[in-house]
């Protein structure tokens, strides 16, 4: 009998493991269909580990620090691991982050460097394969397999949790390296550590966007501890630790604690973060993490995951396109952070100790990139956070007494041409996001849209080129770097000033800034129909013909003596923003009818646009790195090209813009660690996608309108916290049938390429008949204009 039960058990089991699997397939949750590691290949910058959406920790492995390559820590490409460390950057190209680094390992000999990565064995790195490493949304795990001990990571928003499986041994160790960053912005601010009993470990980092502060706690009392200093070695043992030494100071510090441990052992860490101080820290940990359960932290981030992502669910398309989606979904909503505690405590910009009350503090706006599809996006997808993304910038002018630009943590600077929190918060206030200080924020920006800052606010904080774009209209290629996009971006700004003081009942602002909207004509160039460099005297920048590129200097001024169209150029001497002239002819979103206008007439401008798609790739040297994704001169890499295929709607052929924007999301997106044509950069080219493969694109945030494409699935409904529910179902969907043949939206005909926002959140049903060739008669009564539709 006994016999028997041993072999009915284990085949009961077996049964009832294929049932349950054959259920999980024909029921997948949507973290299921997510591939964090999407993105971690070919400089798309994207990180693998675990976080939540919103959160202040981003807790994944690192494989190197320095270098553009390395911005997210991690590449697929390499074979050993430095450690797992709790700040990350999601997408951007800024080497940064990567705060507060643990590391287990065995070794005989105690080591505090990492090595290298021709060298592991020179550090305490360890060499492991990716058949042993899985990540899925708030967890990740690894195999380390030069000490054989298994690795699992998880996280809440302020606290990420280790679990270290070691073999038996001796030399259990876990390394807890304070100096190691990604990248090396510390300027000289130093570090600190301090063991407190034989559980815990405080300190803070001293890190170039602020100085991070932490509290470890580990679920085995230390058997051996100590200290170290990278940078100095004693006389007596060529070393840099010093054992029992229960606290250190400096740039490259870090702790050391050691175990006996048995076979299959486990030991757990868990890390909470704060940018206040240590009591911050602790109490982000103690409210997050309060207990061991390291599985109940893991199951809790799964939940958290699926119903983040159960806002927009999709039926038909392929395994591999849901799998790509819904991925896409996941770094929209993984990619803004809070930087405040769970008192609501945060560092703020004037270098004091604030207060969010009753809102989400976030510290970081890449808003160059985010601005134009993940904010846009966010307003559909994620609502409940649009208000407290708006209090945040509200709250860092009222302590800063200016409105920033694109920054990180407090670390201000006008590192990219435009003014562009401005259209995220005009953006928001017309799709209805309206508790904040909606007039605070106005007369912040139209002071910055007129005027340059006073002490103790720093010139460079100002908008470039602001005092020749004022006199001139434009920025001048000889005073201005990149003063074609300055010109274009800050038009564009112009114009959601104008919306804005519109509303706001302020109409001598909304002729005044309407006027600088057009700011724009003065850099287009009739004759060779491109956006060109002009100088201060109002003569163009001569054209390159058969010359030699020359660097012209104007006192620290310098820029490329000729136009060239197709050059892009190197910082500080180019005339266009990581882009040439082909791809800045068309950053005119606010305005796409006065564009077609400088052409002349639509013919015109639908035969330049053409010919943008179909030339050759090539652009002139140097050769820039962002040049990737391509088709033709259109560079979906990175973002300026990015609304360039829905512009179609607006010269009256949008089976074009349906051929093209269904042509990225299917050569440009792909399954496994290379899936994206570029730089993530903070949700941006994820959010394109999403927003795509709804049908829909936001051609100028700041007027509620989405212009129309060609929807990918079969059907895409988004669900709104209100129990609303907005569907796009397509019929004779296909990979070939990527034409819009005919449309109903609520079972009425629709034959126009737009739609508003605000017929999006009431909920309804936007059908597409599609086939295989191009309706040239649908969407071409009713184009999109430049201005609020009625």
């Amino acid at each position: 009998m006994k016999n028997l039960l041993n072999l009915i058990y284990p085949l009961t089991f077996s049964l009832f493991f294929a049932c349950t699997q054959i259920g999980y397939t024909q029921a997948k949750t949507p973290s299921a269909y997510v591939d964090p590691f999407i993105g971690t290949d070919f400089f798309g910058h994207t990180y693998p580990g675990a976080a939540l959406p919103n959160a202040l920790v981003h807790l994944s492995p690192d494989v190197y620090t320095e270098g553009w390559t390395y911005c997210a820590g991690y590449i697929y490409a390499e074979s050993s691991i430095m450690g797992f460390s709790h700040t990350h950057w999601s997408g951007v190209g800024m080497v940064n982050g990567g705060e507060i680094l643990l590391m287990p390992t065995v070794n005989q000999k105690l080591q505090i460097v990492p090595g290298s990565l021709e060298n592991p064995d020179a550090g305490y790195r360890s060499r492991f394969d990716h058949s042993e490493e899985r990540a899925t949304p708030g967890y990740y795990t690894v195999k380390l397999k030069d000490y054989d001990i298994n690795v699992e990571l998880t996280a809440t928003q302020r606290a990420g949790f280790h679990r270290y499986t070691f073999p038996e041994s001796k030399n259990s160790r876990i390394i807890l390296d304070v100096g190691h960053q990604i990248g090396d912005m510390t300027q000289g601010e130093l570090s600190e550590l301090k063991i407190v009993d034989d559980h815990r470990i405080e300190g803070a980092k001293g890190a170039g966007l602020g100085k991070v502060y932490f509290v470890a706690e580990f679920s085995k009392p230390f058997l051996y501890y100590g200290t170290f200093d990278a940078t100095y070695k004693t006389p007596e043992s060529n070393g840099s630790i010093f054992p029992y030494k229960n606290a250190e100071v400096g740039d490259k510090i870090g702790a050391f604690v050691q175990y006996h441990t048995v076979k299959d052992e486990q030991v757990l860490v868990k890390v909470g973060l704060s940018y206040t101080s240590i009591e911050g820290a602790r109490r982000n940990l103690q409210q997050e993490i309060p207990d061991w359960d390291f599985d109940g932290v893991r199951e809790n981030a799964k939940k958290i995951w699926n119903k983040e992502l159960s806002k927009i669910t999709v039926k038909g398309g392929s395994e591999g396109q849901k799998q790509i989606f819904t991925t896409a979904l996941y770094r929209s909503l993984l990619a803004q952070y809070i930087s405040q505690d769970v008192d609501g405590k945060y560092f703020g910009s004037d270098g004091k100790i604030h207060e969010a009350k009753d809102f989400d503090f976030y510290g970081s706006f890449s808003c160059w990139d985010t601005y134009r599809t993940q904010h846009p996006l966010l307003t559909l997808v994620a609502p409940e956070h649009v208000n407290d993304y708006i209090k945040s910038i509200a709250a860092k002018v009222e302590n800063y007494g200016w409105l920033p630009a694109q920054h990180f943590l407090n670390v201000y600077g006008e590192s990219m041409v435009g003014d562009h929190l401005i259209p995220i918060i005009v953006d928001a206030y017309f799709k209805g996001y309206r508790d904040f200080d909606v007039n605070l924020l106005y007369k912040a920006m139209r002071k910055k849209a007129l005027e340059l800052p006073k002490s103790p606010i720093s010139q460079d904080m100002g908008r470039s080129g602001l005092t020749y774009y004022l006199e001139k209209g434009y920025a001048p290629i000889d005073k201005v770097t990149e003063a074609v996009p300055n010109t274009l971006e800050l038009a564009y700004d112009d114009w959601c000033i104008a919306q804005l003081a519109k509303a706001l009942n302020k109409p001598k602002d909304y002729t005044l800034f309407m006027k600088r909207a057009n700011n724009y004509k003065n850099v287009w160039d009739s004759e060779t129909q491109f956006m060109r460099p002009k100088k201060y005297d109002g003569t163009w920048l001569p054209e390159i013909g058969d010359n030699k590129q020359e660097i012209i200097k104007n006192g620290d001024h310098s820029y490329y003596k000729y136009f060239d169209p197709l050059l892009v150029g190197r910082r500080p001497n180019r005339h266009y923003t990581e882009s040439n002239a082909w791809q800045y002819i068309w950053s005119v979103q606010h305005d796409p009818q006065g564009l077609i206008s400088l052409f002349g007439n639509k013919k015109a401008f639908i035969a330049k646009l053409d010919t943008f798609f179909e030339m050759s790739p090539v652009i002139s040297p140097p050769k820039y790195v962002g040049v990737v994704g391509t088709i033709g001169q259109y560079v979906h890499g990175n973002q300026p090209s990015h609304h360039v295929a829905y512009l179609y709607n607006y010269a009256g052929q949008p089976w074009k813009t349906q051929f093209r924007a269904r042509q990225v999301m299917e050569e440009m997106y792909r399954i496994g660690p290379g899936g994206l044509p570029g730089n993530e950069d903070m949700g941006s080219l994820s959010s394109w996608y999403v927003l795509s493969a709804m049908g829909i694109y936001p051609m100028a945030p700041g007027n509620g309108m989405y212009t129309i494409g060609s929807p990918l699935f079969d059907e895409l409904s988004l669900h709104s916290a209100e129990n609303k529910t907005f569907t796009v179902r397509t019929l004779n969907n296909s990979k070939d049938n990527v034409y819009i043949q005919s449309a109903t939206f609520n079972g009425k005909p629709f034959n126009r390429t737009w739609i508003t926002h605000e017929e999006i959140i009431k909920g309804g049903v936007l059908q597409f008949k599609m086939g295989p060739r191009p309706n040239t008669k649908w969407g071409t009564d009713k184009i999109p204009t430049s201005v609020l539709p009625n």
